[in-house]
């Protein structure tokens, strides 16, 4: 008659029930059951037989017992018979089809089944699985958690952004197959890519390499200048899922746009729907070593200007990527565990714009020759910033050095609620600590010294809190510990800047002599100006000079300040039960001293609602209230999050959010 694949019985004993209960979706190195339904009972002597293709790959299955292929048993019970599965735990992931074959006692085919379709994940739960995780609560959190906190912000001044990964909701699983399949290495080799699938190493490599699209069919573009008219702005985003969606829609083409944080939020949805274990990674400012010599170089000429030519060494305010738990067979002892992986495309790694897998434990002990890109994510978390002066004649001067700037707070969202884990330790030793200088010296890294001894002056930078939509005081503070007057000039600038250092706009500067042992110099940043150039980011930076007329002294300092935003409020009103109509109320103030037009709120939750968009008031002016609403039915029960973003032309990256507990049809009386 057929073949019932028992979806429900064999996806929630496998843990994707939440994926489908319609589809069978099993992990690896985990039995699962087929019923066989016959119109009479099979004849006693004949066989059953299993065939399974995935791709032009062919497996023949029997009987007959072992641990290393796949094999089935059989009872049989008048009408029907009960076959259970094994796989191996190193078998290639996918989406295969089975066919069950009748079989008379000299081995001819006397009927088959139509073919049924089955996908198969990796299994962190299998202790022979090569991504096996030990720990109940981190899988919970790093396979079964649809919601997330990517951590940015500055070191100092640190926030959270709500993320929907949604791995689970409807067809994404499809969508991550698909986006494997059209990686370079399967569309040129099928058969060689598909066998490649087994291992953790390649599909989490191929998928950094896939969710930015600098090289392939890959679905996310990547844009930093501000100019999002023709698609997206990276700000807008709440989540994975209306992304991957989109580029699947579209035919493979590239959504438009991305930044560091919206690449490794959709590369952790898709890594945890094929069964790795992903955690978000952020990590404070984060250098971009361009040259490969483990410093990041600033040059500035007198008056302040960047002076650097070609591609620039930089620090980022935050960078965000992901790491994948996982065994290394494919290096020496001692690396298996938590790898690095960052999709934002930064550098080429064997001619492709990916990053990782990469041993974390290896960025610590600095062994920067392990595979992969080793030596990259040691300088982010590592590189000396040096700062220097080019004068006019080309001499240049080293003007600061700092040893601690970069690889600060290394942050993840805790396993234990929604705050967040500092996990700096596992990426460095302690600054300035005996193993450090160490890991430097293994590292190949030379170590740089300040010129000269230290001076009489010096510099500091102070501010308040900093809040969008208003008028603030910078100070900069001059000290002369020599005890002797010292004329020096003292240049300050401010600008308006993205999370990656890129400036936006026309600064200003202000440039005096200070003579007393004690100076300070106040500049006062006012809305009216830097309001028009400031960035989706929201970020200000002060760079102080001070250089002494008769002294070698030459001074710099520099601040990011980060411009505190306003939020969404957010409420639900009504009974949250699956499939009962709920109402979001969702409220904002407009903070500036100028008209908002072209707002728009975007809202999404895993389990709640598919992305959708509500228009704003064409104008929303100053202090003016904004109330909208929307209606959605629950589709899954659970601890859910909906989310909300609002963007207009002069304010951007507002969010909201909303925490309710979903009861399912059943539970309730």
């Amino acid at each position: 008659m057929g073949m019932d694949l028992r979806c429900q019985v064999n996806n929630h004993a496998h843990r994707t029930g939440e994926m489908d209960l319609e589809r069978l979706l099993v992990r690896r190195g985990q039995s699962f059951s087929l019923a066989l339904q016959c119109f009479t009972p099979l004849p006693p002597n004949h066989k059953l037989a299993m065939i399974l293709h995935l791709g032009e790959q062919l497996n023949v299955l029997d009987a007959r017992a072992g641990s290393d292929k796949w094999w089935f048993r059989q009872q049989r019970a008048q009408n029907e018979v009960l076959l259970t599965v094994h796989s191996p735990a190193d078998t290639p992931v996918g989406i295969y089809s089975v066919t069950l074959l009748l079989l008379s006692p000299d081995g001819h085919i006397l009927e088959q089944t139509t073919p049924e379709t089955f996908y198969l994940l990796f299994n962190p739960w299998c202790k022979a699985d090569s991504v096996y995780l030990p720990d109940e609560e981190l899988l919970e959190e790093y396979i079964l958690n649809e919601n997330g906190l990517l951590y940015q912000g500055s070191w100092d001044q640190i926030s959270s952004l709500p993320w929907n990964f949604g791995q689970f909701e409807q067809d994404v699983v499809d969508i991550c197959f698909e986006i494997l399949n059209n990686s370079p290495a399967a569309l040129k080799n099928p058969e060689i890519d598909t066998a490649n699938r087994a291992d953790p190493v390649y599909v989490s490599r191929t998928i950094t390499a896939m969710v930015n699209a600098n090289d392939d069919r890959g679905v996310v573009l990547g844009r930093w200048d501000g100019k999002y008219d023709d698609g997206v702005s990276p700000t807008r985003w709440t989540g994975s899922v209306a992304i991957l969606r989109r580029w699947r829609e579209a035919g493979a083409q590239r959504v438009r746009y991305g930044q560091c944080w919206v690449f490794s939020g959709v590369a952790c949805t898709v890594l945890r729907c094929l069964g790795i274990p992903t955690r978000p990674v952020t990590n404070y400012s984060s250098a971009h070593d361009t040259d490969g010599n483990l410093n990041v170089d600033y040059l500035y000429d007198e008056q302040l200007e960047s002076v650097s030519e070609g591609r620039k060494d930089m620090i980022w305010n935050y960078h965000c990527w992901v790491e994948s738990w996982m065994d290394r067979e494919d290096l020496p002892k001692g690396y298996d565990g938590w790898q690095a992986l960052d999709p934002t495309p930064q550098e080429r790694s064997d001619g492709v714009y990916c990053c990782g897998p990469c041993p974390v434990k290896a960025v610590r002990d600095g062994d920067v020759g392990m595979k992969y890109d080793a030596a990259f994510v040691f300088s982010e978390v590592n590189a000396d910033l040096v700062t220097w002066i080019v004068y006019p004649d080309g001499q240049r001067s080293q003007v600061s050095l700092n040893q601690k700037t970069v690889g600060r707070n290394i942050s993840t969202k805790s396993v234990y609620g929604d705050y967040r884990e500092d996990i700096t330790k596992h990426y460095k030793y302690p600054e300035g600590s005996v193993k450090e200088r160490e890991v430097y010296e293994k590292a190949g890294r030379r170590i740089t010294q300040l010129n000269g001894a230290p001076g009489q002056l010096e510099l500091k930078i102070k501010h308040a809190q900093a809040i969008l939509g208003t008028d603030f005081d910078v100070i900069v503070e001059v000290h002369n510990v020599g005890g002797e007057d010292t004329p020096a000039q003292l240049t300050v600038t401010s600008n308006a800047v993205t999370y990656n250092s890129l400036h936006r706009g026309e600064g200003i500067k202000t440039q005096n002599w200070c003579q007393s042992l004690s100076h300070k110099e106040v500049m006062r940043l006012r809305y009216d100006h830097y309001g028009a150039c400031v960035s989706e980011h929201n970020l200000i930076r002060v760079t102080a000079l001070l250089q002494a007329s008769s002294q070698p002294d030459v001074i710099l300092q520099e601040v990011n300040i980060p411009l505190s935003m306003p939020q969404l409020h957010v409420k639900v009103v009504g009974d949250a039960v699956v499939s009962r109509k709920l109402i979001a109320h969702i409220s904002f103030t407009n903070p500036l001293p100028i008209t908002l037009r072209g707002g728009m709120f975007t809202v999404e939750g895993a389990g709640l609602t598919a992305p959708r968009e509500l228009q704003a008031p064409a104008n929303i002016g100053p202090g003016e209230d904004v109330k909208v609403k929307l209606s959605f039915k629950p589709t899954r029960a659970g601890l859910r999050k909906l989310m909300v973003d609002f963007d207009a032309d002069r304010l951007r990256d507002v969010k909201g959010i909303a925490t309710l507990i979903v009861r399912d049809r059943l539970t309730v009386n």
